[in-house]
């Protein structure tokens, strides 16, 4: 079997295709609460501390952590693919539960769900296609997966940001997301192909020492991986404040429901229209650079956001901060493939996302605990220094060869 199995794009263009869809119906799944739940909170339910409000965020980031690890343990174990069709199962009461929800508890129940959903649907459309490319276009691959997944993002933002301004917050927003559970379903089940046979074809090549504690080696320890893991971690607490703090402050700011969604989908959109680009300088260029110069931007577009005030700045710093997010979102996973193992790669690659997406969780209630406390504009300026910290931390102490292999 092993002999009829080749690596690299051209060779797997169909599969790789068929996964980069999934993803954007992935994507799509956060995308609907993107620029309307943090005013659902408020309006429908009442809430008033951020704290509270950002409950949904929190929940949603525990939740895909801790699956993107154990998706990342028990890849090998089961295949990627009947994790990626468990995933789509555990999405399709989703948007029932967001549209008949009684109060505000459901909508955090709802949150560990697609928290579940995204990290066994997520995880498996990286890894698969990280198996099916080989080592030449890791970045590339990555690129084109976020792409699609943070394009949907910012598509579903504004779309869902636009039916609630015409028809209300309920129930239309989410009729959008029974049809993207349907598709993901269909696709996951018909159409994709395991690719554990791909992982055995390049583990037979590989020469390179294997990581002697996955999880240890990935959190930290080695220098490379560990650097990162943790920017990977800031990137996502700053993303977390971002989706829950910044329709409250454009709200604040008297910007209408529109305003918000398409505020709130800039972000994600050149976030995702700029992979198409950085993931392959993820292959052509030093990643340390890549990642210190995406997180330094990002830190100084959080930090410019305090004193803005009109809707010109504020689509100035999303579309920054987005071009910040391109530059590092494929050069962590494409890093995290080079420094691991083939036969590690799925448990590495679990282990830097099961960090990273607690930054979600992370950023979320420190956002809550200071704007509620201190107010937003301090919230938003120590998510800015941490950030801007993770870029120094990466200008320090990565390395720019492969010496960690």
């Amino acid at each position: 079997m092993n002999k009829e199995i080749r690596l690299g794009l051209r060779n797997n263009w169909k599969q790789f295709t068929l996964l980069v869809i999934v993803n954007s119906f992935v994507g799509g799944m956060v995308g609907l609460e993107r620029s309307i739940l943090p005013e659902l909170a408020e309006i429908r339910f009442g809430l008033e501390a951020k704290t509270a409000i950002f409950s949904f965020i929190i929940i949603f980031g525990v939740s895909k952590a801790v699956t993107n690890y154990f998706m990342g343990a028990f890849a090998d174990r089961y295949g990627r693919r009947r994790l990626l069709i468990m995933g789509w199962l555990i999405a399709l009461p989703i948007p029932f539960i967001l549209i008949y929800a009684p109060s505000w508890s459901w909508i955090v129940f709802a949150n560990l769900l697609l928290g579940i959903n995204q990290g066994l649907t997520w995880s498996s459309t990286v890894v698969m296609k990280i198996d099916l490319v080989g080592k030449k276009d890791r970045g590339l691959a990555m690129g084109l997966n976020e792409s699609a997944g943070y394009l949907a993002v910012g598509a579903t933002a504004f779309l869902t940001g636009w039916i609630a301004s015409e028809w209300g917050l309920i129930p239309y927003p989410f009729y959008l997301g029974i049809v993207l559970a349907l598709l993901g379903l269909f696709f996951s089940v018909f159409l994709i192909r395991d690719t554990v046979h791909h992982v055995a074809v390049e583990s037979a090549g590989h020469s390179g020492r294997k990581l002697k504690n996955v999880f240890w080696e990935t959190t930290w320890k080695d220098r490379n991986l560990g650097s990162i893991t943790q920017a990977g971690l800031v990137n996502n607490l700053n993303d977390g404040m971002i989706w829950g703090l910044l329709p409250l402050i454009l709200s604040g700011t008297g910007f209408s429901i529109s305003e918000i969604g398409l505020v709130a989908a800039i972000y994600p959109s050149v976030w995702g229209l700029g992979q198409l680009i950085t993931g392959k300088l993820a292959d052509l260029l030093p990643k340390k650079g890549l990642l210190f110069w995406g997180m330094l931007l990002q830190g100084i577009c959080l930090l410019l956001m305090i004193p803005a005030k009109d809707f010109t700045s504020y689509v100035i710093l999303c579309a920054g901060l987005g071009i910040g997010t391109a530059l590092v979102y494929p050069t962590f996973l494409a890093g995290i493939a080079e420094y691991s193992a083939p036969d590690q790669r799925a448990k590495s690659i679990g282990v830097f996302r099961l960090w990273r997406d607690l930054g979600y969780a992370i950023g979320a209630l420190l956002t809550g605990i200071l704007a509620d406390f201190f107010g937003m504009g301090v919230s938003l300026g120590a998510i800015a220094g941490l950030t801007l910290l993770s870029s120094l931390i990466i200008k320090l102490r990565m390395q720019t060869t492969q010496e960690s292999i």
